[in-house]
């Protein structure tokens, strides 16, 4: 019988009781499961801050003081999920010295950083992944105490191996799926901690953030799983922001395609790499909602391989503010031979990513994330490009996307889904820097001030589901 891969992310465990939801999900199942976990609700940035403040304050008494003080909340936050989950003070006093032995290798990490004052990008990622291994240990642990078989395999332990790109790694599937598949072998529940995988040196590398989902679906690869179940706490992926929009539609199946477009475009519900790992093997990913205990193992959301244009051709309409512009202006450069090669290898040398690239005859529009512009546009300038006579940057944008598969081709009686978005967010006031179509054949996306993205939102969701 396949495997299913349950995964649970932090917005699943925000509280010490919330544990007990997942164990009663775990229970509900019939097949055998790996489930991969997230760290609890904000413990990631907490270490993220707790880096940070030791970076800062590198060899000060005050840094270390206050990275001890971190450690020992977490002890007092484990305690608490201890004590809400499990009664047996045997049972509980094991898990302890258990907890500590990994709390005390997290304190011997953040001591090591204030010693050389330095953060080396490896031990970054060790320290980053422990929110995951606390929440690994926890709840093998528990599941146990309430009669489930479960062990707990790290992924340094079943051979998870990545490209050894620190931060920002991708799964090696050639090495990974052997020793995976048969490290999970077995009918028990085995608990395995997200984020992180290792490199050919078995040092933590991580997946980005949010990288537990993409973990999960790497696995579920690695084990030819029957699914990818992903638990939230909301009803799937929506017709758009809930928090934008009134009343927006779920919707129940999206292909591959469609899902990785609106994770990209800034919908929370999977990072925008998982879907890459299940295309081949055409495993779908389920969307449950740990909230709605009466629907069962019912999903809100299915994603599979399932292509097929209707007249109802959008999807969903979705939106991102992590994007700004830098933009070359000089008198024929969108036609000078080689100056995009030489602008990609400059930003790419600065470790800076394209979104996307929009050329015309005196002008080259770069999107790239915000965090990226200040140190694109210095690179930019300091490269004295040839034709360039000025870079320029601006931050106040903002990216609205129509995802559904055909938006490119489909004409319906309004006319194309392109044209009608357009037209809609314009008629609405929203003043578009940009519009752009083609360069997936899922979406078709406009730029817009920062301050009209809702407005923006509202209207070509109006147009396509009304409201």
């Amino acid at each position: 019988m396949k495997k299913i891969v349950v995964k649970f992310g932090g917005s699943n465990l925000r509280q010490p009781e919330d544990i007990s939801r997942v164990v009663s999900v775990v229970q509900s199942y019939q097949q055998p499961l790996v489930l991969v976990v997230s760290a609890f609700y904000g413990i990631t940035n907490a270490l993220i801050a707790c880096v940070q403040a030791a970076k800062q304050g590198a060899g000060t008494a005050a840094a270390l003081a206050e990275s001890q003080d971190y450690t020992q909340n977490l002890r007092a936050l484990k305690k608490q999920i201890l004590e809400a989950n499990i009664s047996a003070p045997t049972h509980r006093a094991r898990i302890e010295q258990a907890l500590s032995v990994r709390l005390n290798q997290l304190d011997r990490y953040l001591t090591g950083i204030h010693c050389i004052g330095d953060v080396p990008t490896f031990v970054n990622d060790a320290i980053l992944s422990y929110g995951e291994r606390l929440s690994s240990l926890l709840l093998t642990e528990v599941l146990l105490s309430h009669g489930i078989r479960a062990r707990e395999a790290l992924p340094e332990d079943i051979g998870l191996i990545t490209d050894g790109v620190f931060g920002n790694a991708a799964c090696d599937f050639d090495a990974s799926a052997p020793a995976v598949s048969r490290a999970l072998e077995g009918d028990e529940v085995i608990v395995v901690p997200g984020f992180y995988g290792v490199d050919r040196d078995g040092k933590a590398t991580l997946f980005g953030r949010g990288g537990s989902d993409y973990s999960a679906a790497s696995i579920a690869c690695c084990i030819g799983a029957e699914s990818l179940d992903v638990w939230k706490d909301v009803d799937g992926f929506l017709s758009a922001d809930p928090g934008t929009v009134n009343e927006p539609h779920t919707i129940s199946q999206l292909n591959y395609l469609e899902a990785a477009e609106l994770s990209y475009f800034g919908a929370k519900i999977l990072h925008p790499r998982t879907v890459e790992p299940l295309f081949d093997q055409n495993i779908p990913i389920r969307i449950l909602n740990i909230t709605r205990p009466e629907r069962g193992l019912q999903p809100y959301s299915v994603i599979n391989a399932q292509r097929k244009v209707t007249r109802d051709v959008v999807k969903s309409v979705t939106s991102t503010e992590d994007v700004a512009i830098l933009k070359l202006h000089g008198p024929g450069v969108g036609f000078k031979p080689g100056i995009l090669a030489q602008v990609t290898q400059t930003l790419d040398a600065s470790g800076i990513n394209i979104k996307s690239v929009l050329t015309a005859q005196t002008a080259i529009n770069i999107l790239v994330s915000r965090d990226h512009l200040d140190a694109g546009y210095a690179a930019l300038v300091e490269h004295h490009l040839a034709g360039v006579v000025e870079v320029s940057r601006n931050a106040d944008v903002a990216i609205v996307a129509v995802v559904g598969d055909g938006v490119l081709e489909a004409s319906d009686v309004g006319g194309a889904i392109a044209s009608r978005a357009l037209s809609a967010a314009i008629a609405a006031g929203v003043h578009v820097c940009l519009a752009a179509a083609g360069a997936s054949e899922v979406a078709a996306y406009m730029l817009v001030q920062q301050e009209d993205r809702k407005l923006a939102l509202q209207a070509i969701h109006a147009e396509f589901f009304g409201g």
